[in-house]
């Protein structure tokens, strides 16, 4: 059953808006200062394609209070499906999985945390102590390969120093909210060894109260994180950095209602919870005029409990009926992985040291057991009809992923760069499950990009590229039609044009971009009735069922038109749509992708006074999306307002915040289906957004 701003935007950013022309201004020496560590060799942002937007410390701080899911509006056109407690299935220009995978892990966006991959699971993307937020935009062949079809999310907490540094925090909130973290780093030895620590629990009640149970804490949250950080120098010619991680994510998962209300009545609530120790380790070797050495290493373990009521009620909400099931999975995974790169110095370029050169091999290994139990009852007195499930399944699947790949950066002529990316990758994998199916598919995949930078002058570049992004195949659980078992690996080519430029002395940043995609072989998740006239013969299963295609536009602009004054606005427009979409039982050909919103906007201003006084306001719009594939139902447009307040000392700060301030009902997912007795007519149920909620936090640094 899990399958199942102030004026309404529909294809136009309003004249209004776009006048602001308004994240926050930052001078164009600082923002040169920003480094992409998902880059290969970490250029600075000015550097890379408008494509990539990324959140500093302060713009993290300002945005969000406590996760990942917070950050998602502060983005063009990144949206998630609220398919858990919290979000970790996300969507990239209409691209990205909506719900609880089956089988083999499929991600389309990759999810990064210091090197580690938490793709498809970033339960654990809390934000405290969190140095940076980069979002790749289009398909990553060359850098991540299989994992990022759409795109790739890197998460990188702060670094060590070689001074000392620390911070304390205090929030506390609506919806009995309650934070407090604590970090500290500087040197170990002097030049040699420098240390972060980082230790950070919030807890809530989930904005929910179950009326039948009489409670307010069923759809809670606990979580928690722990983190620890080394830089070694060792010698001259050697850096290390460790990182090791601990994160204890025990929600609650209550969030679906009968009347698509706030006020839940099951019996059962579930969990939504995640466990992982994880850690990574970078080195870097520079002892050559010719080359450097980079390697990285990563291993992950998580166990991941997530069930929920499946019928969302009590006895007394279906008496006289007795209709009661609930849904249970439980999952470990473990990862462990290993790049090794060359990159060329600069005594080691070649062709008349016109050009820069990268090759490397990357290799992982991936366990995933799955063990789910579905069970239930459903008794209809008028009718005698009586039925018990209990269905219990396990499975096992493993993954080798082995790829090599290379990039070279040309310079054509005084301002110009050509970069050419390839990517081969080799996947091979093992699956047994209790229902007695065996498989052992294996496939190559190639991917790549070919991009141009021109700088007009030292303000402006321009930007074009044209990329092929990939997607391992996979297979298909339970009883399914006869030849759909399997499914081929899925192929995205993505053109894009843009600029990157500053103006007014680097008091304005404008980026912009254009781009187009097409998909071919595109794994969608469909349905399929295996007996004429029999509708309790349906089964779900991914296929190669369809082409599709994506056009839309992505815009950063920053200004700060006077020392106290910053304007910032973020905007996506995308027609993301079905080429050609038929199966026996629906034609969707031309219809829009799901959670695929025409636009996304985050529009805001932020005014600081020299004696530490700041306020900030944003707006943050979504135009209406389906819901899933499976059905025609559709979310509302809507429109949410947050704000802040406080004084920022030397020291310390202090800030008064509200999120949804004007307590905005909005939908994050939908399912469309019969799950009220005896009729079960089919409806639209849908998971609301958190509503308004106010705090205050609390912060000092030493």
């Amino acid at each position: 059953m899990s399958r199942r701003l102030f004026v309404r935007l529909r294809y136009r950013i309003p004249i209004a808006l776009l006048a602001i022309s308004p994240h926050f201004a930052q001078a164009d020496d600082v923002l040169d200062e920003i480094i992409v560590r998902a880059d290969f060799r970490e250029r600075a942002a000015a550097e890379l394609p408008p494509s990539i937007s990324v959140l500093d410390q302060a713009t993290i701080e300002q945005s969000a209070v406590q996760h990942f899911e917070e950050l998602v509006f502060s983005v063009p056109n990144l949206n998630y499906s609220g398919d858990g407690n919290r979000a970790r299935y996300f969507q990239i220009r209409g691209i990205g999985e909506l719900e609880q995978y089956e089988g083999a892990p499929n991600p389309s966006v990759g999810f990064l945390i210091d090197d580690i991959d938490f793709s498809g699971i970033a339960t654990v993307a809390t934000l405290f102590d969190v140095e940076q937020v980069e979002v790749l935009r289009g398909p990553q062949g060359t850098r991540y390969g299989a994992n990022a079809l759409a795109g790739l999310v890197y998460v990188q907490s702060a670094t060590p120093t070689a001074e000392w540094d620390g911070r304390v925090q205090l929030t506390v909130g609506g919806d009995d909210a309650l934070a407090g973290g604590i970090a500290l780093g500087g040197p170990l030895i002097e030049d040699k060894l420098e240390f972060r620590v980082a230790a950070h629990h919030h807890e809530s009640n989930g904005f929910r109260d179950n009326a039948f149970l009489d409670r307010e804490d069923t759809n809670g949250r606990q979580e928690s994180l722990l983190r620890g950080r080394l830089s070694w120098h060792a010698g001259n010619d050697w850096q290390l950095g460790l990182t090791v991680m601990i994160a204890d994510i025990d929600d609650g998962y209550d969030a679906f209602a009968i009347d698509n209300s706030l006020t839940m009545q099951s019996d059962k609530p579930g969990r939504d919870a995640q466990e992982s120790a994880a850690g990574s380790l970078r080195s870097s070797w520079n002892g050559s005029e010719r080359m450097s050495f980079t390697s990285i290493t990563t291993y992950a373990d998580s166990d991941i409990d997530f069930s929920f009521d499946a019928d969302w009620g009590n006895e007394e909400v279906w008496a006289p009926y007795t209709y009661d099931f609930v849904s249970l999975s439980s999952r470990k995974r473990r990862t462990l992985s290993q790049e090794l790169r060359l990159t060329s110095a600069e005594a080691g370029r070649l062709f008349n040291d016109s050009t820069d050169w990268l090759f490397g091999v990357y290799v992982m290994r991936l366990n995933d057991e799955l063990t789910t139990i579905n069970r239930g009852d459903y008794v209809d007195p008028f009718f005698n009809f009586a039925l018990a499930i209990d269905d219990r399944f396990g499975g096992d699947f493993e993954a080798l992923n082995a790829a090599v790949f290379g990039e070279l950066d040309i310079d054509i002529g005084e301002r110009g760069v050509l970069s050419i990316g390839l990517r081969a990758e080799r996947r091979t994998t093992d699956y047994t499950d209790t229902a007695g199916l065996v498989l052992d598919p294996a496939e190559s995949m190639f991917g790549g990009e070919l991009r141009y930078r021109y700088a007009i002058n030292g303000n402006v570049s321009a930007f074009a590229a044209l990329s092929r992004g990939y997607k391992a195949g996979g297979f298909n659980l339970g009883a399914v039609p006869t030849g759909r078992r399997e499914f081929a690996q899925e192929a995205l080519w993505n053109f894009e044009t843009g600029v990157r430029s500053t103006w007014l002395d680097g008091n304005l940043s404008v980026n912009g971009l254009v781009f187009f995609n097409t998909r071919r072989d595109q794994q969608v998740r469909t349905s399929f009735q295996l007996v004429p006239n029999d509708p309790a013969s349906f089964v779900f299963f991914t296929d190669n069922a369809a082409s599709g295609r994506s056009l839309g536009l992505e815009a950063e602009v920053t200004y700060r038109s006077s020392e106290a004054l910053s304007w910032h606005l973020s905007a996506g427009l995308l027609y993301a749509e079905f080429d050609d979409f038929r199966t026996p039982q629906v034609d969707l050909s031309g219809r829009d992708q799901a959670h695929a919103p025409r636009y996304t906007l985050s529009a805001g201003v932020e005014w600081r006074a020299p004696a530490g006084y700041f306020a900030r306001l944003d707006v943050l719009a979504r135009d209406d999306f389906y819901f899933d594939v499976s059905h025609d139902q559709r979310s509302q447009p809507y429109e949410l307002v947050n704000a802040r307040a406080g004084y920022d000392a030397e020291r310390w700060q202090l800030q008064l915040w509200a999120r949804n301030l004007l307590d905005e009902r909005y939908a994050v997912r939908g399912f469309y289906f019969g799950n009220e007795p005896p009729d079960f007519p089919e409806t639209l149920y849908v998971r609301q957004g958190d509503p308004r909620q106010i705090g205050l936090t609390f912060d000092m640094r030493f």
